[in-house]
């Protein structure tokens, strides 16, 4: 297997193991970020979040991933894009990241409230309700404004070079197009990103990510583009 066929399987995997992750991680949160009475919950249910946590852990790792094995392919058109596009993975990993910390602190308030043997609620609310609205952002900033940026630019760079067929990065632009509108609507409360706009809005953008990655996976880069992009390098 040559290097090429072997990035494209890594970032095949990645991409699946990033949305299998995510999904995952997001039920597992389900007791401490939708229950009325999450603060109980949350403690009840600890391992399960807890567990959540390590899921998007994993889709941090997972988009980091992607995005380190693309750039030696992406720079070979563009080196500021790529070196954009690897920037801007690394910041939506942070802002995913700080979500996390958010759950565990949320996680951290519920243990307290229990063991404190249910004092006055209304301090642990406001703090709970705190610990809720930066997840929230986080969520919405991260997964989704973000992840727009990302994949307007290696989906640009797949659509200039053909190392992918072109219905796939114009799937991708046009995913992340509708992600950027629907991070809008949301910021400015039209609608609710865990919504049924919210999800139609989204779902060209994970299709293009699980099409891209079955492509990867069985067919890989198109080793002509990448001779070509190699070519058009050394000559510069």
């Amino acid at each position: 297997m040559n290097s090429n066929k072997k990035a494209a399987r890594i970032v095949g995997v990645l991409f699946i193991l990033a949305a299998v992750s995510a999904i995952i991680g997001l039920l597992l949160y389900d007791p401490i970020l939708n229950e009325p009475d999450y603060l109980i919950k949350g403690s009840e249910r600890g391992n399960q979040v807890v567990l959540g946590a390590v899921m998007e852990l994993i889709l941090v790792v997972a988009a980091i991933g992607t995005a380190t094995t693309m750039f030696p392919l992406l720079r070979k058109y563009n080196e500021t894009i790529a070196l954009w596009h690897l920037c801007f993975r690394f910041l939506e990993a942070i802002v995913i990241t700080i979500g996390i910390i958010s759950i565990l602190s949320l996680l951290t308030l519920s243990r307290e409230y229990v063991a404190a043997g249910f004092p006055d609620i209304a301090f642990y609310q406001a703090s709970g309700t705190l610990l809720k609205a930066t997840h929230d952002w986080t969520f919405l900033l991260g997964p989704n404004f973000l992840l727009g940026i990302n994949t307007m630019m290696y989906s640009y760079i797949f659509y200039k070079t053909k190392l992918v067929p072109r219905f796939i990065p114009i799937l991708g632009m046009t995913g992340a197009t509708l992600v950027f509108i629907c991070s809008f609507l949301v910021m400015f409360g039209l609608i609710e990103q865990l919504s049924i706009w919210g999800g139609l809005l989204a779902l060209p953008v994970a299709a293009n990510e699980m099409i891209l990655a079955v492509w990867l996976l069985t067919k890989g880069f198109n080793e002509s583009a990448i001779d070509s992009l190699t070519a058009k390098k050394d000559m510069d």
